[in-house]
């Protein structure tokens, strides 16, 4: 066994390895559960004074909660709809006009919040925590009716204000405006009148009853609560949530981070997120919480506990975003909205490094070209670029190889058994030519952490979801639909669903011509005499053709490129090294049978 082909089994056994760890590991996801039963709760109320101050006691719970059919604030924008319950003030009715469930030209919009009515419901709620001598009943709760004060619809253009008089000295106003996009506004004041002085902390709540039905529960996507402190990022899964330790003063389990200058709170999803962001030069309480009696996940931002005299009046505002995880559009509230570290909401996962400059560099293509498809390919050939020198000094290093083919089996010969002469011989060779017959290893090391890297960012940026590329391929974040077990489509029957055992023979054009290509690239040398490395690099081929076949076409899009340019190179680099590979007479070579011995 020459040492070149030892160099490219050991490189695709690693791979191999690698792909196969990935399936062990992180398995596709499981279909989403039904739907669980209806949930009428209340909401944990929040400590009613921040750590900065000591001069209340927390609240347990607010008031047990009993929906009403309580009038509604419409919310119309070119990319919002929704509307605003007077009960509780809170927003809790919110669909994305851009976006829809399925590509089915007959799909729902995708709600992002949900009324405490239905299942799953998921709103975001604001208010003030009563402090030292003051009951909740003096403060606006989950169950308060508000007034609107102005404004018939929210729109980008125009805000509403609500009011709320406790009838005993305090008036409170909420004014809520929205930009063009996902970020609202949320301006909280106090006027005092006559109630003494009094003591009150603003908060935000962010309210999830139980977990989200379409939860995935891969390992390589994040889902759940995210929170920026003071430049640390914290992403925390719902169970991990639900198992934090009893915090007693937040009559929860809870963890509390106590910020210092910037942050935000809130829960991420595969593609949304909903997200608690208090003024970024205002200290604040973090919370993340589980209320298991009522199987309530909630995060909360609990401002510090403003004084009030008579006749004074006190406003805090904060922001709420609510929507989709556009690249552009979080990185614009990160560098013009000051949202300290906002673009890493985004999962970027352990190859950040890697991640985002990738998917910034995808971005610029797409804008240029238009298509994610064709941008995954334009990405592909700039990585092959960028990585040439290496590959240039492997492929020459191989073309060495084979010119040094008659010297190293001269060697073997000579040696014989003598396994320690022959090694011995075998490196004052390479030293004398200056091979080095590790450098075949190269490029396919260095394209393993492209490969994941690119992975993630298919799987988890939006803007590869319902993006289509060429003909039958409209989704790229998804598999080829396409099916070897019905032609392709010429046949009239269905084909296996994703998470179906058979789903994995399911093979559409794309992981076809993935396997196609990589047993083109074996073509470059011919088939090794070993026996046990010859029925490996037969195999190779086809299994990773059917490891990948499940996964995004985007994906699968880059491994194709990927190897016609690594073909292209190492056929041309080889050639201007003296060594011609017959990869047509390889090709025809490898359909021969072996002829059997005399003694068979």
């Amino acid at each position: 066994m020459d040492d070149n082909n030892k160099n490219l089994i050991l490189a695709t056994v690693l791979s191999f390895v690698v792909i196969l760890v990935w399936f062990v590991m992180f398995p596709p996801p499981e279909q989403p559960a039904d739907a669980v039963t209806e949930i009428v709760a209340t909401e944990a109320a929040p400590v009613a004074a921040a750590p900065l101050t000591t001069a209340t006691n927390p609240a347990t719970t607010e008031a047990a909660s009993t929906d009403v059919e309580a009038p509604r604030v419409k919310i119309e924008t070119a990319r919002l709809s929704g509307s605003i319950s007077l009960q509780g003030g809170r927003i809790d009715d919110l669909a994305l006009k851009d976006y829809r469930e399925t590509l089915a030209e007959d799909s729902e919009t995708v709600h992002l919040f949900k009324p405490r009515s239905n299942p799953n419901s998921y709103y975001a709620l604001y208010g003030w925590a009563p402090g030292a001598g003051l009951g909740l009943d003096t403060v606006p709760g989950a169950n308060t009716i508000w007034t609107v004060e102005s404004g018939d619809t929210l729109t980008d253009t125009s805000p509403v204000t609500l009011s709320w008089d406790n009838g005993a000295g305090l008036t409170f106003r909420r004014e809520i405006s929205i930009d063009a996009n996902f970020m609202f506004s949320v301006s909280q004041s106090v006027t005092n009148t006559g109630a003494g002085t009094v003591s009150l902390a603003p908060y935000g709540i962010l309210a999830r009853h139980g977990q989200p039905a379409d939860l995935k529960n891969f390992f390589i996507l994040h889902e759940g609560l995210v929170s920026m402190s003071d430049g640390e990022l914290n992403e925390t899964d719902y169970d991990s949530i639900a198992d934090l330790d009893f915090n007693q003063s937040e009559g929860a389990r809870a963890e509390v981070t106590q910020v210092t200058e910037s942050g935000w709170i809130g829960f991420t999803d595969h593609y949304w997120m909903a997200t608690l962001i208090p003024e970024q030069t205002s200290p604040f309480k973090s919370v993340a919480k589980y209320d298991e009696r009522r199987d309530i996940y909630q995060t909360e931002a609990v401002l510090p506990t403003q004084t009030l005299a008579d006749g004074q009046t006190v406003t805090v505002n904060s922001q709420l975003f609510a929507g989709a995880k556009e690249w552009a559009q979080i990185r614009a509230y990160e560098t013009d909205g000051g949202v300290n570290g906002f673009l890493d909401s985004i999962d970027w996962g352990w190859f950040f490094f890697l991640t985002k400059p990738m998917f910034a560099l995808l971005h610029f293509l797409q804008s240029f070209i238009g298509n994610m498809g064709w941008s995954i390919i334009g990405l592909t050939v700039l990585i092959k670029i960028i990585v040439f020198p290496l590959a240039y000094k492997s492929y020459a290093s191989m073309a060495k190889m084979k010119e040094l083919q008659p010297e190293m089996e001269k060697i073997k010969e000579k040696a014989g058994d003598d396994r320690q002469a022959m090694q011995k011989a075998m490196m004052e060779l390479y030293k004398k030519e200056k091979v080095n017959p590790a450098s075949g290893c190269l490029p396919i090391l260095i394209q393993i952490p492209v490969f994941f890297s690119l992975y993630k960012v298919i799987f988890v940026t939006l803007e590869l979801r319902h993006a289509p590329w060429i003909g039958w391929i409209n989704d790229l974040s998804a598999p080829d639909p396409t099916s070897i077990l019905n032609l392709f489509g010429l046949l009239p029957y269905s084909t296996p669903e994703p998470g179906s055992l058979f789903f994995i023979l399911s093979l559409g054009v794309l992981p076809i011509l993935l396997g196609l290509s990589m047993w083109l690239q074996q073509k470059l040398n011919p088939a090794p005499t070993d026996p046990t490395q010859k029925m490996i690099f037969a195999w190779m081929p086809w299994i990773f053709m059917f490891m990948l076949g499940s996964f995004a076409s985007g994906l699968v899009i880059y491994w194709i490129a990927n190897n016609t340019i690594t073909f292209i190179q190492q056929y041309s680099i080889m050639r201007f090294h003296g060594y011609k590979p017959d990869v047509f007479g390889n090709i025809l070579s490898s359909f021969k049978r072996k002829p059997k011995a005399a003694d068979e």
